[in-house]
């Protein structure tokens, strides 16, 4: 049997042993998942790319364009939230 060590924030191993417990099992045990889904689906079992809407919508209020609003009250701008 390998061992594999890895180096991480201790904030963030912290939060995933939290995380990893309420799912019933240990940090080790979802590393290992992990790899068979890597495996499975031959390549990394989630998606990794970059949130260009996310980006461009920073950039469009920093530039102030292509806003919507001012609104008169929260429920119009949950009613505009909302529009298609």
């Amino acid at each position: 049997m390998a061992t594999v060590q890895i180096r991480v924030d201790d904030a963030l191993k912290a939060r995933a042993d939290v995380l990893f417990n309420s799912l019933g099992m240990d940090t080790t045990t979802a590393v290992r998942m992990f790899f068979v889904a890597a495996i499975e689906r031959d390549g990394i079992p989630f998606d990794v790319r970059h949130d260009h809407s996310l980006a461009a919508a920073i950039r469009d209020s920093r530039e102030r364009k292509n806003l919507i609003g001012p609104f008169d009250s929260a429920e119009a701008a949950v009613a505009a939230m909302l529009e298609d």
